[in-house]
Order: C-alpha cells, then structure tokens, then sequence
C-alpha cells in the first residue's frame, strides 16, 4: 500500500515522505479500512515544525488523524462491523466513552502515538471506530474526528450545555470554529465570529454568523464583544486562538471558556486578576470520546449538516495541502481524497 510518513520534522513543505508499505492485517478485534478522505489539523502542522512537545513519537509514522473509508475485513471477535460498512476513526482509540480522567487515552492518539489515516489502508481497534452519518460523503465525513468532535464536546458535552438564545463566541474560520458555528445555530444559539479578512467575514455572513468583527482592523475585539451584547458578554467562548485573557474578558460573569487553544501560541500568560474577575469556567477540551462521537453523528444526521471544506487535494499531492493548511487561508477543513 502507499502511504506517507512524517519523517523530516522541521521542514513543513518537504516533511511528509511517500512510501510503499505491506498492507495491515486485522488481528483479534480489530479491523481493516480502505481509507477514502483523510483531512488536517492545525496539530499536523504543528507535529511538522516539531512544536508538538511531549506528544511527538520519536519514530517514523503515518500522520493525520482524521479520516474516513469503507471496512474491508474485520479480525476475529468484531460483530458490530462487516466488509462494506463506512467508518471513522475516533481521535483517541482508546477514550470509549465516561470522562476523561477516567480514560486511559494517552498514548492512543492517532495520526501520533498510533499510525494515522494518510495511507491508502489502516488497522484500527474495532471499539475505536463509528459508522459515518448517512448523509455525508467521505470527503466531508474525514472532516469530523478532530475538529467537529471537539466542537460538539466544547458545546455539548458539559455537564451545563447552553440553553437556545445564548451567545457563543468563535474566533478565525478553521475547522473547529466553523463546526461550533454549525452545531451552535443547529442548536438555537447566537453566534459572534472573528477573522482578519473581509473575504472570510463575508462569507461568514453568509453561511449565517449573527455578527462578525475583523480582529485585526479591531484588535480589541473582546470590547466589540461586549457592545455586541449590550455590556453582558458572551455565555460561552471556543477558545482556539491562544487569546484566552482576551477571552477571558469578552464572556459574561459565569460563563464558560472553552479552552482549545493552542493554534497562536502554547504559552500565554493570563494574570491571576484577569481569571478571578471574569468569574468564568475554563474548560479544557481534548477532542472527545467514541460515545460523544456517536451522539454528535446523531445530531449531524438529524439536523443534515454538511461540513464546510475549503479544497481536496488528491493523494500525490499531499504537500501541497499541507502548504495550504500552513498558509492560513484556508476556511474550514482542507481535505486529502484517496
């Protein structure tokens, strides 16, 4: 099988390496997919520049977490699959369901510890993988392991989800901020986004933003925020863009951060005043388990939402998505078709 490996970290561009590899073979409960669409991450990027830390295996491996495909055979003791059936794969193979610090996830992280789904065939744990909405195609349903389920848990696997009416807060038009936009107006909610380009604020507009301010001709957006609300705040922030005091003052009294962040920087330093008087709850979101997987499949079902993708590239040039991803210009998911 062909596949790409990460084997020159540093060097974005020419970091991913084309190989040929023997194809996977299910064991004792687990099985084989024939990969379809696989799709980017800002931590893709990240595992390229080597900026991953702790979390980046020393060895050569498959990148990509997010993907989707067709089982083309299953090991001995799976029943909940057969050949035929349209599958992803969940984040971290071994977060099942409960809460986190009840999973034993670390080190199952896909596209990482595990090897990813940019190959043209993968084995996975049969209990780490779900069945894609039936609405969706492969292309859109690669889209859905990272950032969609991230999203969803950010906004509804709380233990106090927002109430139709509330005020979410996006910022930029990556993956997981445009996911929260669409499950939020699925759900009833209002939603303020952010982004530096008036192309990217029109067609927020379009697809159905409630209000959307440039951050960059308004760096401090947070007081936008707070106009936008007439003084009260927003009731939740999804927080990617490592701006959490800013954040911090753009939620209302008790609301909640969702803290995601990472994509701007790793080492922002918040002072103490600024968490005590927000009176917020910062909430660290790392992405989800298959449970919260499958219930936000449901929902995708359910209300037919379709993912936003910004480009497919076709697998021999890989390169070249990832240069699109580093690039920034991108609005929503950047796709790779098998």
């Amino acid at each position: 099988m062909k596949a790409y490996i990460l084997s020159e970290p540093g060097k974005p561009t020419a970091a991913w390496k084309q190989v040929t590899w023997p194809d996977p073979v299910p064991g004792p409960g687990q099985v084989l997919i024939r990969v379809r669409a696989a799709s980017l991450n800002f931590k893709d990027l990240a595992q390229v520049r080597n900026q991953y830390g702790p979390g980046m295996p020393s060895r050569d491996f498959i990148p990509l977490s997010d993907g989707s495909g067709e089982v083309l055979a299953v090991g001995e003791a799976v029943s909940q699959f057969k050949p035929g059936d349209r599958v992803s794969a969940n984040f971290f193979q071994n977060w099942i369901s409960g809460p986190v610090q009840q999973a034993n996830f670390r080190g199952s992280d896909l596209g990482g510890n595990v090897d990813g789904m940019l190959a043209e065939k993968v084995v996975l744990k049969a209990e780490g993988v779900v069945a894609i909405p039936s609405n969706l195609s492969h292309e859109e349903a690669a889209t859905l392991p990272c950032a969609a389920l991230t999203a969803w848990n950010a906004l509804f696997e709380d233990t106090a989800p927002l109430q139709p009416g509330s005020t979410v807060l996006t910022l930029g038009t990556g993956g997981v901020s445009i996911f929260a936009f669409q499950f939020a107006k699925a759900a009833g909610l209002k939603v303020i986004g952010t982004s530096s380009t008036d192309g990217k604020l029109d067609r927020m507009r379009k697809l159905g933003f409630d209000h959307v301010i440039n951050y960059r001709t308004t760096p401090e957006w947070q007081d936008e925020v707070r106009k936008l609300t007439s003084g009260r705040g927003v009731d939740q922030v999804v927080e990617v863009a490592g701006t959490l005091e800013r954040s911090l003052k753009a939620v209302a009294y008790g609301g909640a951060v969702s803290l995601i962040g990472g994509v701007a920087s790793w080492t922002e330093k918040v002072p103490y005043f600024s968490l005590l008087m927000s009176g917020a709850r910062v909430r660290p979101i790392a992405v989800g388990s298959v449970a919260m997987f499958k219930n936000m499949n449901r929902a995708i079902e359910a209300q037919q939402i379709k993912p936003v993708i910004d480009e497919i590239f076709p697998f021999d040039r890989a390169p070249e998505a990832l240069a699109k991803l580093e690039s920034g210009k991108h609005f929503g998911k950047i796709v790779i078709q098998l």
